[in-house]
């Protein structure tokens, strides 16, 4: 049986010319930082590898500190941040973060609050996943900017898909004179990424998402940013030390120079009518499922909750993220996965034992509605016979699921 991937938030297939890319770099030997010829081969390599970085994510290749990951990347941006912003104004000690954010940005936020004295500020998100820009004004008023060390939010939410308005939101931020880390692991490879017209200090990428290698990433700074370092020890990048990953960022480039090549616009075009092929056909196989987070038009039918055009709110076009009514997002998980289909509950698992996802309960979904949930995510390899064969066993899987609920 023939497996489908619908599951590539979590993680992408590497693409033939990324491992390609991959491997021979792996095979070439040099520490980047040596002076031997070896070294500078490898220094050569590495520095043209951060300038494609760089110019598909706009900015500087010397805005780019190259990461061990997303996560490091993140914790990075937060402890960084603060702990630099706590340095030059001890009454720094306030942390503005969206509820609903990857765990990455909470539990480094909570460990801050924790172990350093770092007060959090959570800032409350609507019903489709957005943080509005008054709910940051009102914040800052609250709190007073003076108190303020940094704001960190998602760019795209990695469950639900929403979209924020991270223009609007970084200009309330910069008014205010606070600096604002974004999350744009989700977003990266279907939204096009200006850092240098951003105005935003540090924003946080990963490469394994985009069919990069895992344990690959990337914080871009700006030039004003100060940021204490997380590791010690040889200073070889801005607020990072630790011997470069050349291969790894050759991997990363090669793999940006897929995702935002010439076939950009087609590639979203793409997601967008796999995306929609596949909510209509889950509205009408499975009555009573739900999308969750920004709704979605259908053609020219009304967006599928009734919302005015003009207050729709964008979605990742590979997104789609439902809730099933008296089922078990686990269950889904595992029917499906025995019909040759990875999907995913989008919810956090912790040593073993799945959770209700804390975003659809900071969306005000109840719990025993959240605990339905299932995301599937798509990729420019995902096609249509895909998707039919989901939307020709999922209503029976949602059936069984449901029947299992009762027992």
């Amino acid at each position: 049986m023939s497996r489908i991937y619908l599951d590539h938030a979590a993680t992408s297939p590497m693409p033939a010319q990324v491992l390609d890319s991959y491997v021979r770099a792996l095979t070439e030997v040099g520490n980047p930082a040596s002076t031997h010829g070896h070294g500078q081969s490898a220094s050569d390599r590495l520095e043209a590898a951060r300038q494609r970085i760089a110019d598909h994510l706009g900015c500087d290749p010397a805005l780019v500190t190259l990461t061990g990951g997303g996560t490091e990347a993140v914790n990075l941006a937060i402890k960084g941040l603060y702990w630099a912003r706590q340095q030059a104004a001890p009454q720094r000690t306030v942390l503005l973060i969206a509820e609903g954010e990857h765990h990455a940005t909470l539990e480094a936020a909570e460990w801050l609050r924790d172990n350093q004295g770092a007060q959090v500020r959570w800032l409350p998100i609507d019903a489709q996943g957005v943080l509005r820009p008054d709910t940051l004004r009102q914040a800052i008023a609250e709190v007073g900017h003076e108190h303020i060390a940094l704001v960190s939010f998602l760019w795209a939410n990695n469950e639900v898909g929403t979209v924020q308005p991270i223009g609007e939101l970084a200009t309330v931020a910069n008014e205010a004179g606070v600096p604002v880390h974004v999350d744009a692991i989700a977003a990266l490879g279907q939204i096009p990424i200006d850092f240098a017209n951003l105005g935003i200090a540090a924003l946080s990428v990963s490469a394994h998402k985009i069919g990069g290698p895992v344990s690959v990433g990337a914080l871009l700074m700006s030039r004003t940013a100060q940021l204490e370092p997380l590791f010690h020890g040889g200073s070889q990048q801005r607020a990072r030390s630790g011997t470069q990953d050349v291969a790894g960022a050759v991997a990363f480039a090669a793999a940006l120079d897929l995702v935002y090549g010439e076939q950009f616009e087609q590639h979203i075009r793409h997601l967008r009518t796999l995306r929609d092929k596949l909510v209509a056909g889950v509205f009408e196989a499975v009555p009573g499922a739900r999308l969750r987070g920004p709704h979605v038009r259908l053609n020219d039918d009304p967006l599928t909750d009734g919302t005015d055009a003009a207050d729709q709110v964008e979605r990742l076009p590979g997104n789609a993220h439902f809730t099933f009514e008296g089922c078990q997002g686990d269950s889904l998980v595992f029917l499906l996965d025995t019909e040759g289909i990875s999907a995913s509950v989008g919810s956090a698992c912790t040593a073993g034992v799945a959770e209700v996802s804390h975003v659809l309960l900071a969306m005000g979904i109840p719990e025993d509605v959240a605990r339905g949930s299932l995301r599937f995510t798509l990729s420019s390899d995902t096609t249509e016979a895909d998707i039919d064969a989901l939307l020709a066993v999922l209503p029976a899987a949602v059936t069984r699921a449901r029947a299992a609920g009762l027992s």
